[in-house]
């Protein structure tokens, strides 16, 4: 029993000399990485350096890498800006295809040009507000300059007074409605005046409202208070001519008549030069606007005495 003797975790297949693995000291230059992958510093040392391809190694067609610290190759200094070289030869310009240029916060180098937008409101007025008597004569006798120099003024105040003041004398204009009111007394005439005045009010407001929306569909860029407040000064001024002979002739006169359309079609060509100038509209579209108030200004207003 003595003459066996027994080995404990020894490998008996294992060749008998295999020269020991050798460990790397610390310090020791370990081999370079894969192209392209950095090495890891050691610990306590300097950042390691990107290791970048050489002009003549890889050609043109490489892909540019990001230096985390800020250094470029000597190949790769990019020029300021503005001073890029434009011609071949392997430059590293700002107009090469593939390359990002750098601009600063808010810097815009391709112009500033501003885009037309519909809806945005105007630069600065056209002009000085007009007081209430020269807006009335402007309508008249200047309308597009007025109504250009107004598209950022509210006017309710000319708009409402005059017309209510339509609408009161609008009552006469109608044969049914003057009958009424004449053959009724004074406590039941009042009503029916004051009340129409307050629909015409109503009716001008709702209508330049309507003109407003499908002009701003349209592209137009105008204010919604001056377009109707100018919209109820048209329709009032356009058919005074019409209602003061209707009050005197009645409504089945020829002479009301012919003025009648003759003042439709003069509200069709204010109201057209009113989006126009007002939305900055071409006058086809400006019309197209308008068309809905014109044809209800027809069908409640003029079909009644024409």
């Amino acid at each position: 029993m003595a003459g066996f003797r027994i080995g404990r975790g020894r490998d008996n297949n294992r060749s008998p000399q295999q020269p020991p693995q050798q460990q790397q000291s610390y310090g020791q230059q370990q081999p370079p990485p894969p192209y392209g992958q950095p090495p890891y510093p050691p610990v306590g040392g300097p950042p390691p350096q990107q290791q970048w391809p050489q002009p003549g190694a890889g050609g043109q067609g490489e892909p540019e890498y990001f230096d985390p610290y800020g250094q470029q190759p000597p190949h790769a200094q990019q020029p300021p800006y503005g001073h890029g070289g434009s011609g071949g030869g392997g430059g590293y310009t700002n107009d090469n295809p593939g390359h990002t240029q750098v601009f600063a916060v808010g810097e815009d180098p391709y112009g500033q040009g501003a885009t037309y937008q519909a809806g945005a409101a105007a630069a600065a007025p056209s002009g000085p507000r007009l007081p209430w008597k020269e807006l009335l004569r402007g309508i008249v006798t200047r309308p597009g300059q007025t109504f250009l120099q107004m598209r950022d003024y509210p006017v309710w105040g000319p708009a409402l007074i005059v017309t209510f003041l339509y609408g009161l004398l609008a009552v006469f204009g109608l044969d049914d409605a003057r009958e009424d009111v004449i053959n009724a007394t004074l406590a039941k005439a009042v009503p029916i005046v004051l009340s129409a005045g307050v629909a015409f009010v109503i009716c001008g407001m709702i209508l330049g409202a309507v003109t407003h929306t499908l002009a701003r569909q349209l592209g137009g860029d105008g204010s919604w208070q001056p377009t109707v407040g100018l919209s109820m000064l048209v329709m009032s001024i356009t058919d005074a001519p019409r209602l003061l002979f209707a009050v005197f002739l009645g409504g089945d006169n020829m002479v009301v008549q012919v003025l009648g359309w003759a003042t439709w079609v003069a509200a069709g060509a204010l109201f057209t030069s009113l989006i126009s100038k007002s939305h900055d509209l071409p006058w086809p579209k400006a019309l197209g606007a308008s068309a809905i108030q014109l044809v209800a200004l027809l069908s409640i207003i003029k079909l009644g005495t024409i």
